[in-house]
């Protein structure tokens, strides 16, 4: 069987001397959708950080396209094909949306034009925002923003940090199907998201943590469909 784009094996690691992940397992095939679940508290983003390089790992690897790039800087994995959008302070406030766009392309030595356009095709409201300064759009376009920038590196692998927060049901839905055509271009896609219900919903295989290990691991539908999962994760 062939090996998944993205193996993060086995992570244990965290902040100072305490462990946050304990043996925390990670598979994403290529133009997979995977989302990474849980309560508060579970590890999730530290397993995002750990697979981006952020988090020095105690044990584990991190391999990619069947390359170990566990010793790696998260700079040295942009180049290697990883693109990651945090949570927070994901934009350039003070530069326009394309500027941004831009930015996002630093590594880039080609000609970059055709991805914004990519871009924006795939956002059309940002692409009408492109010479507005991207502090003044709303929460849902500040988002499509920082995605369309790491899009901008050409990622195999687009990590996104709780990509609905704060944002209306609306906004999250459009952000969702946004998702599904990115994964459908072949670029693989790892997510935490807070929404657990509708992330499973798009999800070809969820992650559901618990205290930074894996409580269980299925396609996206067998976990909604589980009772436990459910009663436990999902509200009922």
């Amino acid at each position: 069987m062939a090996e998944p784009y993205l193996s993060a094996s086995a992570m244990r690691g965290g902040y100072g001397k305490a462990d946050i992940l304990n043996g925390c397992t990670l598979t994403v095939d290529q133009g997979q959708i995977a989302v990474i679940v849980g309560p508060n508290g579970a590890g999730k983003s530290t397993a995002m950080k750990a697979v981006f390089g952020m988090l020095n790992l105690r044990e584990g690897a991190v391999k990619l396209g069947g390359e170990d790039i566990t010793r790696l800087t998260p700079q040295e994995r942009v180049h290697k094909g990883m693109g990651f959008v945090p949570q927070t302070h994901n934009i350039f406030p003070t530069m326009t949306v394309e500027e941004n766009l831009e930015m996002g392309a630093f590594i880039r030595t080609d000609d970059y034009r055709e991805t914004i356009e990519q871009v924006y095709h795939l956002f059309p409201a940002v692409a009408d925002k492109r010479k507005q300064n991207a502090g003044e759009l709303s929460g849902g376009q500040r988002q499509q923003v920082a995605v369309g920038r790491a899009l901008m590196t050409k990622p195999r692998l687009l990590m996104l940090d709780e990509p609905t927060a704060g944002v209306s049901p609306i906004v999250m839905d459009e952000l969702f199907d946004r998702i599904i055509e990115v994964a459908r271009t072949g670029i693989s896609i790892l997510m935490v998201e807070q929404n657990a219900r509708q992330a499973l919903e798009i999800a070809d295989i969820g992650y559901v943590l618990v205290q930074g290990a894996n409580r269980y691991t299925d396609s996206g539908k067998a976990l909604m469909a589980d009772p436990e999962v459910r009663r436990t994760f999902l509200g009922g």
